[in-house]
């Protein structure tokens, strides 16, 4: 049985599988509706991505602001530095982040509900990231807050990262929290 590790942000949930292993390989299960939900992963998934990246680069931070956008991420191949933002408005923790190590060893996942900004750093030479997500990509709702934004500090493990021209160009968080539906 899969279990819920402790984190600081109300919602987020790291979770920790059960890998059933020997020395052929291993087994997991990356996600189980009823025993995810009894973790608090409450979202009704509806699409599976799958990205790769070469090491140092960055991406992130993005969200969906309409209908907003769950995730359950993982690395089963290499290592990154998963991140997520509280944008929640009335939070007690808004504009909080925390981040952790996902890799292809522990096999750790971490919920991001809707509400919060995501991005990842690969630490690897490459890393596959895949993540389920419960709404459609929309371009018309993408959005992104810079991922060097000094007002939410987050301390990334790469010196100079690898990103696209819609990271570099992303605004602060003070730029977009008045239009934030939450």
């Amino acid at each position: 049985m899969a279990s819920r590790l402790k984190t600081g942000l109300d919602g987020l949930a790291l979770i920790e599988p059960q890998v059933f292993g020997d020395d052929r390989g291993f087994f997991l299960e990356t996600f189980s509706r009823d025993a995810w939900r009894e973790l608090g992963v409450e979202a009704g998934f509806v699409q599976h991505n799958h990205s790769r990246s070469v090491g140092g680069t960055l991406r992130g931070l993005h969200f969906q602001t309409s209908p907003g956008q769950a995730k359950l991420l993982r690395c089963p191949r290499g290592k990154i530095f998963d991140v997520a933002v509280d944008l929640r408005r009335d939070s007690p923790t808004y504009g909080k982040w925390e981040g952790y190590v996902l890799d292809d060893e522990k096999h750790h996942q971490l919920y991001v509900p809707v509400g919060f900004a995501h991005g990842f750093c690969v630490l690897s030479d490459v890393a596959d990231v895949t993540y389920l997500v419960s709404s459609l990509y929309d371009p018309e709702t993408e959005a992104g807050i810079r991922w060097n934004d000094p007002g939410i500090g987050v301390q990334w493990p790469v010196e100079e990262p690898l990103l696209s021209q819609r990271d570099v160009e992303a605004p602060l968080l003070d730029e977009v929290a008045d239009s934030l539906p939450w």
